[in-house]
């Protein structure tokens, strides 16, 4: 891939094939960071996976960085009181099914209660596409609506490995102290070590790397514990 001139001249100020200490890399991109706006912090995660495997789940990380989120609640009309002073920006059943299925989709996140999976599950076209459908493993498809908003407005994110074993997210701004971003990382790590599956074997973690939105990435030392 043929790179700018800007990010040649930023990549010139280290030594990128090489890996560093969490904290020391994230000066490295702070430091290469040369767009005019603040840029995001990606964490990138190698996991060692057979074909089989899968890993996915959802963090809270220590120090959100992004504005609120707009939660869309798909409820039964019993349960629209309990979403709406949780904080969802949305509430509805029939009437907000069919306007997504029309393409609006000006929220951030969709929670949805079990009762409603049958026909929020028709929306699979629209959602799935968006990486927006409800799921249980992510804490996104349950009766207790005032919980999962708390815990997504927290900063609660959902991470998942690719087809190639990747995990790949945001873990902070340029602007956060490296301290924060730090405490974020580790938090992703922790989660995703938790999510080891039982019948992985060898070094489970194969390579960590960040990187700012348009800057070089920077691989960082990891030790399994």
């Amino acid at each position: 891939m043929k790179r700018g001139k800007k990010y040649r001249e930023s990549a010139k100020k280290y030594d990128l094939s090489v890996s560093y200490e969490l904290k020391p890399a994230l000066d490295m991109v702070k430091a290469m960071a040369f767009a005019k706006f603040d840029e995001t912090v990606d964490l990138s995660v190698k996991l060692h996976l057979k074909k089989s495997q899968s890993v996915r789940d959802t963090v809270v990380l220590p120090h959100q960085f992004r504005g609120e989120k707009k939660v869309l609640v798909f409820c039964k009309p019993e349960k629209e009181k309990e979403a709406q002073e949780a904080g969802a920006a949305f509430v509805g059943a029939d009437d907000l099914i069919e306007k997504v299925k029309g393409g609006w989709l000006d929220f951030d996140i969709a929670v949805a209660t079990p009762d409603m999976m049958k026909d929020v599950g028709k929306l699979g076209m629209v959602l799935g596409r968006k990486g927006l459908m409800p799921n249980p493993k992510t804490g996104t498809v349950t009766f207790d609506l005032k919980g999962a908003l708390a815990e997504l407005k927290r900063g609660r994110v959902e991470f998942r490995a690719d087809k190639t074993g990747v995990i790949h997210l945001a873990v902070g701004k340029v602007s956060m102290e490296n301290e924060q971003t730090a405490e974020n990382v580790r938090a992703v790590l922790g989660e995703i070590k938790r999510k080891r599956p039982a019948d992985a074997k060898g070094e489970f973690i194969e390579t960590i790397s960040v990187a700012s939105t348009m800057g070089p990435g920077v691989w960082v030392i990891y030790k399994e514990e």
